[in-house]
């Protein structure tokens, strides 16, 4: 059966899509992706977690709490680490539903970010110390994984969402320093029991609807649809992971898991070029990095300390915030942020 849709004869189920996905702020969108990359991710995440679980605690990946974190964290000393690797789930996941040029890249930016973060992990097991690459290293070492993943990628539109069109320089430059700043944040930010997981999940789902107006729009492209279920597939392995991480956690993603995680929200941020907007959309993330670098200036500069103890989540926690309250605070946070950045890309589009 066809239906008249703005004068074309076009079957009922490509007008119910089309209309479906012409839904306000892009939850057209987000609805199938969820569906159908977000379920199965979670799905995978949920039947995968336990297994991995058992096998690092056997493997003695165990997590050694920071010196200098609150007291309170020494309990945590055992707990298995490493447990980032179920967010490798995700770029399969969105590869064997779209395997397009962007999926590939975003997998490659994933999967060596991930690869940093393990042999970060590694280094601290057996040294038996919460010490592990030079900070330097890692942030070389992204930024490879960074132009690797701009050259899988292929040329892109030098143009940023709400601006128009700008150097490739800065453009290439930007989006460079956009996966260095978010995949460390995302690393900072990981200090408490579902803190990274639960906070980056709003930002996860706003890219997906985001998706809806930075990306060309072709209905069955490939680049449309590849970029949205690639962040609603990340955004369900995260919400799998959370059941084992929520506290008390009985894994930790470590930074295997953080640096995918911030690269997964930087590839994504990139390729539908909202660059700028994770200034806001990953408002948490940028409060939790600009505590350190305050911190750090301040003690050097004065020897006085801005905060109780940085990163920003350990500031709430020494002024007596239950560590659930900080982490619940923060996932507001990330929630009203997001959804103000949606609102924005959503006025910057009309």
């Amino acid at each position: 059966m066809t239906v008249d849709y703005y004068g074309l004869d076009l079957p009922w189920q490509v007008v119910l899509i089309m209309k479906t996905l012409g839904w306000p702020f892009g939850l057209g969108l987000l609805l199938p992706s969820l569906l159908v990359a977000g379920l199965p991710a979670f799905i995978l995440t949920v039947l995968v977690g336990r297994p991995l679980i058992d096998a690092l605690r056997r493997a003695s990946a165990r997590q050694t709490a920071y010196e200098d974190a609150p007291q309170t964290h020494q309990v945590k000393t055992g707990t298995p680490t490493m447990g980032g690797l179920l967010f490798g789930i995700a770029p399969i996941v969105a590869l064997l539903l779209v395997p397009s040029r962007s999926t590939l890249a975003l997998a490659v930016l994933v999967y060596a970010c991930m690869a940093i973060g393990a042999y970060d992990d590694v280094s601290k097991i057996r040294g038996g110390k919460n010490k592990g690459l030079r900070a330097r290293t890692k942030f070389a070492l992204t930024a490879v994984a960074a132009i690797a993943f701009l050259l899988v990628a292929g040329p892109q539109q030098t143009t940023f969402f709400g601006v128009g069109l700008v150097p490739e320089w800065l453009w290439y430059g930007l989006s460079i320093c956009v996966v260095l700043a978010t995949t460390h944040a995302l690393n900072l930010t990981d200090g408490l029991d579902g803190l990274a997981g639960g906070t980056i999940l709003p930002p996860l789902l706003v890219m997906t609807c985001a998706a809806r107006y930075t990306v060309p729009w072709t209905l069955f492209d490939g680049t449309l649809i590849g970029i949205p279920f690639f962040a609603a597939a990340t955004a369900g392995t995260v919400l799998g992971f959370l059941i084992y991480n929520r506290h008390p956690a009985r894994v930790f993603m470590g930074d295997t898991g953080s640096l995918a995680l911030g690269a997964a929200l930087a590839g994504v941020a990139v390729l539908t070029r909202t660059q700028l907007f994770l200034l806001l959309i990953g408002g948490v993330f940028v409060a939790e990095t600009l505590s350190v670098i305050i911190q750090v200036a301040s003690f050097k500069t004065t020897r006085r300390r801005v905060f109780r103890m940085s990163p920003l989540h350990h500031h709430f926690e020494l002024g007596g915030w239950p560590e659930t309250v900080v982490t619940t605070r923060f996932w507001i946070a990330s929630l009203v942020l997001s959804v103000l950045g949606l609102a924005l890309i959503s006025r910057t589009a009309t």
